[in-house]
């Protein structure tokens, strides 16, 4: 009962109730009008919608009707803000129970991939992670930026992504990855140099604008450093010069929506995989294996039928979503 009467709602009915009756009763009582004519006035003075008086107003009407009018400007100001402060205490609420849904869901996850910056590259690595249905979380300083994540269902961390404290809310030592997409190489080293002293495990893909920086950014612990300036510039070359083959390994890379596509599997031990050679893991599954790679050493393409296969090696396959789910049953 105590919740319901102190309501701002409640209030503002009650004030409103008491001013139009106080108001009714005033003017049956100082003009001596009836109850309809002091209702008609009172309607009008507080609406100010400045119509003609009913009567002739005394003196101590009009003062009265200052008295009225002021005291309806002072509930109109109070409901205003009462409302507009219900509003925010409710935004601020809900963004308050988003944040903590959004940190929990955040201390669950593991090897998920945290990607360090939401501009034009940002964007596009999330969009990319999306339609491969990987778990990402995005480091980002800027409030609009964030008020957009925000508003798309992202899962994000405000703040700087060169320091410790915002990769560890991100979870950086139970990821498996960390894009760092930022436009400033001299942040990207710092990002890359913090995310390998957190989590030496990680695999770590960096931006880069300079070629030049490509090596500091593997010394500082990247794994793999990509030039989107160096890729277009190759990618509009060989679009002109052999745009189907170009188009084919789009269609290779991209898996949204499609049936086929491309996969890359790491063998482990006790996988069925695990000792049988590539001819009889193509015949089994029905898959194309297009590259094999053993350990650390290089990728050799089209490899034979002969081929064994053991754990720790990593193979590039094609092939049907059905075809490659139980292979995926032996990634790591």
């Amino acid at each position: 009962m105590r919740r319901l009467t102190g309501s701002p709602a409640v209030r503002i009915v009650g004030a409103v109730l008491i001013l139009a009756s106080g108001g009714i009763v005033g003017y049956m009582f100082i003009e001596g009008w009836s109850l309809l004519d002091a209702a008609y006035m009172m309607v009008l003075t507080l609406t100010t919608v400045g119509y003609e008086e009913v009567h002739p107003l005394s003196t101590g009407g009009r003062i009265f009707s200052i008295f009225l009018m002021i005291t309806g400007v002072g509930v109109a100001m109070y409901a205003v803000t009462a409302v507009a402060r219900r509003v925010v205490e409710e935004e601020v609420f809900r963004g308050f129970l988003r944040r903590r849904r959004m940190r929990t869901r955040m201390a669950g996850m593991r090897d998920h991939v945290i990607v360090c910056g939401y501009g034009r590259v940002g964007r596009e690595v999330v969009a990319t992670l999306a339609r491969e249905k990987v778990d990402c979380i995005v480091l980002d300083r800027d409030s609009q930026v964030v008020g957009e994540l925000a508003e798309q269902g992202l899962l994000y961390v405000q703040g700087d992504a060169t320091r410790d404290e915002t990769l560890l809310d991100a979870g950086a030592p139970r990821a498996r990855s960390v894009i760092v997409a930022l436009g400033n190489d001299s942040d990207n080293v710092l990002i890359t140099l913090s995310a390998r002293a957190l989590n030496p495990a990680l695999n770590i893909v960096s931006r880069t604008g300079l070629g030049e920086n490509e090596e500091k950014l593997r010394r500082a612990g990247a794994d793999r450093v990509v030039s989107p300036y160096s890729i277009g510039g190759r990618r509009l070359a060989l679009a002109a010069i052999r745009p189907a083959a170009v188009d084919y390994f789009d269609s290779l890379a991209d898996s949204g929506g499609a049936d086929e596509r491309l996969e890359e599997v790491l063998v482990v031990p006790g996988s069925p995989l695990d000792g049988v050679t590539v001819g009889e893991c193509a015949r089994a599954a029905g898959v194309h294996v297009l590259a094999l790679k053993k350990g650390e050493g290089a990728l050799e393409v089209s490899p034979g039928d002969a081929a064994t296969i053991q754990a720790g090696d990593l193979l590039i396959i094609f092939g049907s979503r059905e075809q490659l789910a139980p292979l995926e049953g032996s990634r790591e």
